[in-house]
């Protein structure tokens, strides 16, 4: 959505990894089994990655999702934000309850083309799982599980948590209540982003 609404590439450290495991890479192997068990891929591979990534695609502006994940991350961001005379706009912090996360990763189709992503509750997309802005397939991640989850809510409590007060310090972070439909929540996202450029 903030691509289609700004212009403004979005990626993750998730969509690099699945990308890199499709086209077989030894990273996109190597990392593939730890993704799926719901572990967080070491810092230094996740850092290489992003710094790869905005090299390419990091001219004007740039959203990442689900990075930095860790303290460690956030201070290597930092680094190469400097390195490259950007500076960081916002840290978006979306609140949202486990059980929310957990409706929401266990209902999660995405399209294995583009990476468009939306919920099998969908009424658009219950009879026809089908992307609408590339026709490719919309289908559950196999990583999404309620064993993988309950790890990855381990991990973020324990490593990601502290993230909010380290932007917070930075006067970076932005709290937005995401328990809310997505179009409320983006609403307040593209009001930030605005006023932020």
């Amino acid at each position: 959505m903030i691509t289609r609404q700004f212009g403004i590439p979005v990626t993750s450290p998730g969509a690099i990894l699945r990308r890199e495991r499709d086209l077989g890479t030894a990273l996109g192997l190597e990392t593939a089994e730890t993704t799926q068990l719901g572990g967080l891929v070491p810092d230094k591979i996740i850092v290489e990655l992003i710094e790869d990534w905005l090299r390419l695609h990091g001219g004007h502006g740039f959203v990442f999702d689900g990075f930095p994940r860790t303290t460690p991350q956030a201070e290597s961001l930092q680094q190469i934000l400097q390195s490259h005379r950007t500076p960081l706009d916002l840290a978006l912090w979306l609140e949202v309850s486990e059980q929310t996360v957990g409706d929401r990763i266990l209902s999660r189709l995405q399209c294995q083309s583009c990476g468009f992503t939306t919920s099998s509750t969908s009424a658009v997309f219950a009879s026809r799982p089908v992307c609408p802005y590339c026709d490719g397939p919309l289908v559950r991640r196999n990583d999404d599980d309620v064993t993988v989850l309950r790890h990855r809510l381990e991990e973020f409590n324990a490593k990601t948590q502290p993230l909010a007060d380290f932007y917070e310090k930075l006067g970076a972070l932005r709290r937005i209540d995401g328990n809310r439909d997505r179009e409320a929540v983006f609403a307040d996202i593209s009001r930030l982003i605005e006023q932020a450029a």
